[in-house]
């Protein structure tokens, strides 16, 4: 649910923050008060296309935030987040989006920069606008199988479907890629089994390349490192003027005096624990130091192990920059591997039983699919079509198109959702022909085609707002009453949003919003202001005769209010 929303320097719109609520908000204004900018800039902030012109006249930038809040049930928004390593706060995230004079634009979902595509991509999922603009899902033809499905309740029966769809492809590809030829298999039987046994000669240990490379430095480094040990050792202890001897006396001199002061106790203290600390570091080096044998044939014998590991890594590894311990990860996939090949005839009838059991099962669970849709497909039409004509659709002719997959005479082709290709057809006017729904050319069809659409799926539908603009275009009367009656019943289980010029439409609203253009100081402004009371009953006014304050249209207003 979209919960506010921040517009800063947007085409007209100099700076304007409202809050949204649940149930029916409209947005009502006169002819070119700046209505289509506000749905711009909806728009905009989920992911709809943004240029120059859209930055207000002298500014730097256009912004646009909001707050939705993402309900606990749905699940498609959650897991989206959760694999976009996002997190909510408390049920609800930061949608920002800002778009530069230069044409570039940044998005923001709480503090994760995303793309545009992302952004469209995650809202899809919880906000629709209907009318000339996008995130119109009912415009995509991949969409309309979801909706069939949600309407026949076989949703879960097709995720099942996706699930053996995946196992059986997966087999698939397994089984290509051991399917070679007797020669082939045998040529790489043998290459991976020469690459195991020369890996295994090696006896590699974890982590031993590292330990060799250090090895190596202090051996190609013997003399400087011999060089420094000395002279640390000859300032420590053996030197004329060596550091342990003189913290020695020090020591004894003040444990003779420390009776007089406690603070030279103190000190005497330190100067003690100072003085084991300095003997123990100069024993640990003297130690280090009779320790240090430089011997030429182990430096020899390190040079050749590393030598050894690069040449395989050479020869085996994609990126030679990687440790020896990636000859190990090598060697156990290339074992897996040979295993497979080595038993290939064994496996190979238990994949092909297996692949057969997957294909048969499959082919059951489509036409399981294809037979619920079909007997689900003529009763939704005949549902939307009522819907339409309450709506003001009276011509209009709906129906399901359900065509099977490319298939030959052995071989019915499948999708992850099955065998069926569907899409929505729809024929507006009287003795037209059925066309492809995304064909329509009208905002306000497409709309009441919608708005009938999630009158029957609001129960199951997890889009939770909805914007419907142009809605009441070519509509008045009986029958904009009756498109206001199924908004107010849409926003019972929605949050829904409308911009309307009819009064008939704008009574049945929760929240109702004027929006106004004004003129200050040769510069034009939008802005939208939440209207109730006395103002809501003026504007309704207005909405029914231009004229807000006639004593009969304000009468009218008042028993329009009184009726909704």
């Amino acid at each position: 649910m979209l919960e506010d929303i921040s517009i800063k320097d947007f085409v007209l719109i100099d700076s304007l923050s409202l809050d949204f609520s649940k149930g029916l908000t409209v947005f009502s204004g006169e002819t070119g008060a700046g209505k289509s900018i506000l749905i711009g800039a909806i728009s905009f902030l989920l992911g709809g296309k943004g240029g120059v012109e859209l930055v207000r006249d002298g500014a730097s930038e256009a912004r646009v935030s909001g707050s939705l809040y993402i309900s606990p049930e749905h699940i498609e928004a959650r897991q989206w987040l959760s694999e976009h390593h996002i997190e909510l706060d408390e049920n609800r995230l930061l949608l920002r989006r800002v778009l530069r004079s230069n044409g570039k634009s940044a998005s923001w979902i709480q503090e994760a920069q995303v793309t545009k595509a992302e952004v469209q991509e995650f809202t899809a999922l919880l906000v629709d606008i209907h009318g000339q603009h996008e995130h119109q899902s009912l415009m995509r033809p991949s969409e309309h199988r979801k909706f069939l499905d949600a309407y026949a309740g076989i949703e879960n029966k097709v995720r099942d479907f996706t699930q053996l769809y995946t196992d059986l492809i997966t087999k698939r590809q397994k089984m290509q890629a051991v399917q070679t030829s007797d020669a082939e298999r045998k040529r790489k039987i043998e290459m991976l089994a020469f690459a195991c046994e020369e890996i295994e000669a090696l006896h590699i240990r974890v982590n031993e390349e590292t330990e060799l490379e250090e090895e190596l430095s202090r051996l190609s480094q013997f003399e400087k490192l011999h060089e420094t040990i000395q002279d640390m050792n000859q300032m420590l202890s053996t030197g004329d003027s060596a550091l342990v001897p003189h913290l020695k006396k020090l020591h004894v001199s003040a444990s003779h005096i420390e009776d007089l002061d406690k603070v030279l106790a103190t000190l005497s203290q330190r100067l003690e624990s100072a003085f084991y600390e300095v003997s123990d570091i100069a024993n640990e080096l003297n130690a280090y130091q009779q320790s240090l044998i430089f011997d030429p044939s182990r430096l020899e014998e390190v040079q050749d192990r590393l030598a050894q590991f690069f040449r395989l890594k050479k020869k085996y590894l994609k990126n030679q920059n990687e440790k020896a311990d990636a000859l190990l990860d090598f060697l156990k996939k290339a074992e897996k591997e040979l295993l497979d090949l080595q038993n290939w005839e064994e496996d190979r009838e238990l994949l092909e039983k297996e692949i057969k059991d997957l294909e048969k099962k499959l082919y059951d669970a489509a036409v399981f699919l294809t037979e619920k849709r079909r007997a689900y497909s003529q009763k939704m039409s005949e549902q939307l079509v009522i819907i339409l004509q309450d709506l003001g659709m009276k011509n209009t002719a709906f129906q399901v198109s359900i065509s099977e997959k490319e298939s030959t005479e052995f071989i019915q082709k499948c999708g992850p959702y099955g065998k069926d290709n569907i899409e929505f057809l729809i024929a507006a006017n009287e003795g037209s022909v059925l066309r492809p729904l995304s064909k329509i050319a009208s905002g306000g069809e497409i709309s009441r085609v919608m708005l009938a659409l999630k009158t029957i799926f609001s129960a199951t539908d997890a889009i939770e707002s909805l914007i419907f603009d142009e809605i009441d275009t070519g509509i008045g009367g009986e029958i904009a009453v009756s498109v206001g009656k199924h908004l107010k019943a849409l926003s019972k289980k929605k949050q829904v949003f409308c911009i309307t010029h009819l009064a008939s439409i704008a009574v049945f609203a929760d929240t109702h919003m004027r929006i106004e253009k004004k003129t200050d100081k040769g510069a034009t402004f939008t802005s939208v202001v939440p209207i109730m009371g006395e103002d809501r009953v003026e504007e309704i006014a207005r909405m029914l005769s231009g004229d807000a304050f006639s004593q009969a249209s304000i009468d009218h207003a008042r028993s329009l209010l009184a009726m909704s």
